[in-house]
């Protein structure tokens, strides 16, 4: 039997104070019920005593404190899941928004999972194709990794999200493959956009989005992060299928805690973020990874865009502690027109040496990789060099890594938003490119890859 109180001393914005309760937890669920028969829902935030503090969900304007009766549901978020949510849309609090039927559930799952057990982890070892080539050659992703996008406001991150879901896959392996994409306080028009862009491409037979729109109150977007974790968790380690997570726009869901936490008058942290942040935003992130003896994985992809493209930021900052590495999105490339402005040399991916080289990608991946980023810094410095002292500064080995820097930009890293390309293509590229540079400036590249790799017609 559900208790009921008539108890609520006081609201303040989405907040309700309700005094004189018993047994009640955190995280534990309420339906708040008005006079006209109108159901909200909420949920404790804190518990002090005999006083319980709730965040309602829908808002808390037009409640009667005297009239309103709360009661707790024992209960924490939980999503339905089975394997008909591939193909869906759900809002941020895993209600179907695509005009669907109800999920008839195989089961129920508290939203709030844990992190996996370091002991249990399998090493992240995999290789995944994103057909994107500033990625997989440069700063390739491995099956179990978390690998967020820095990217600015104005940027293009929600394209090369949409094209990253559409195209990624996990070479030479049985294993089926599954997206859950969550998207966090963005527009209408951005829904729209993912949503057509999926069911256009057929992309979203293998995928489930969960979409929390701008208007949608803070505390949906806290929850709807860990609905797609969860989901991608049954899908990972009860159906043996590897996930890629996208998450898109980390940045909400940081302004929506520091939105509740101000509420709440918490001693704010950095920037007024909560002092918590950094343990908050990793029981997201270590919802990633392999477990020993299973089969299926998890791979995440957290988007954030940087406030005035600052990666010394609390949330790039603190991302940047708990995951392993970062793609930045370059407002300069953009600038230039080049599409996906990936910029390659402040980017790191720390374990792409474990998901490249023969029998994953291929035996020359790992020098080129390293040419071309040696290549291309030097291409820079010389491109800042020449805009200093002039082009009659440069030696003529300078001039050919500056135009090396040009045509890596031009033909390397950019590419058409449905361009995708395998990684056999993208290591083509490389060794096209690097017919531009004298031979006797490939250091990084084992002789024996340089004969069987470089285009013949062009050997210096």
């Amino acid at each position: 039997m559900l208790k009921e109180y008539k108890t609520v001393a006081e609201i303040a914005g989405p907040l309700m104070l309700v005094e004189n309760v018993e047994g009640v937890s955190y995280k534990e669920l309420t339906e708040i019920e008005l006079p006209g028969g109108e159901i909200r829902r909420g949920q404790v935030l804190e518990v002090n005593g005999d006083k319980a503090l709730v965040q309602v969900f829908e808002g808390s304007s037009g409640i009667n404190i005297r009239a309103a009766k709360i009661r707790f549901l024992g209960k924490g978020i939980e999503l339905p899941v089975s394997l008909d949510i591939l193909g869906r849309v759900f809002d941020g609090m895993g209600r179907p928004r695509d005009k669907g039927p109800k999920i008839i559930p195989d089961k129920r799952l508290d939203i709030n999972g844990f992190p996996i057990n370091p002991y249990a982890r399998d090493y992240p070892s995999e290789f995944i194709q994103t057909g994107v080539s500033a990625i997989d050659g440069m700063n390739t992703m491995v099956r179990g990794q978390k690998l967020p996008i820095f990217s600015g406001s104005g940027l293009p991150h929600s394209r090369l999200a949409a094209q990253i879901a559409r195209q990624a896959k996990v070479l030479g392996t049985e294993t089926k493959f599954a997206v859950v994409f969550a998207a966090m306080g963005i527009t209408f028009e951005e829904a729209e956009y993912f949503i057509s862009d999926f069911r256009r491409t057929g992309a979203i037979e293998r995928a489930v989005l969960f979409i929390n729109l701008a208007d949608d109150p803070a505390i949906e977007r806290i929850a709807t992060p860990r609905m797609a974790l969860t989901a991608a968790e049954y899908l990972a380690f009860e159906q043996d299928m590897h996930v890629l997570v996208i998450l898109t726009d980390l940045t909400n869901y940081a302004e929506a805690l520091r939105e509740i936490s101000a509420a709440r008058k918490e001693v704010p942290g950095r920037r007024g973020y909560p002092g918590y942040l950094y343990t908050d935003l990793s029981s997201i992130y270590e919802r990633a990874g392999r477990i020993k003896g299973r089969k299926g994985s998890i791979t995440q992809l957290p988007i954030l865009t940087m406030p005035e493209d600052d990666k010394t930021h609390p949330i790039p900052d603190l991302s940047g502690y708990i995951t392993e590495g970062q793609i930045i999105v370059s407002r300069d490339l953009h600038r230039k027109g080049i599409y996906p402005p990936i910029d390659v040399l402040p980017s790191l991916s720390r374990l792409k040496d474990k998901g490249i080289g023969a029998g994953k990608t291929r035996e020359d991946h790992a020098d080129t990789m390293n040419q071309l980023y040696a290549a291309y810094a030097r291409g820079k410095e010389a491109k800042e060099l020449a805009a200093i002292l002039g082009e009659a500064a440069l030696t003529e080995v300078d001039k050919k890594f500056s135009k090396f820097a040009d045509e890596f930009e031009f033909r390397y890293i950019q590419q058409g938003e449905e361009e995708d390309r395998t990684i056999e293509e993208t290591l083509n590229l490389g060794w096209e490119l690097f017919s531009l540079l004298p031979r006797a400036e490939l250091k990084r590249v084992r002789d024996a890859y340089i004969e069987k790799y470089l285009p013949a017609q062009k050997e210096d």
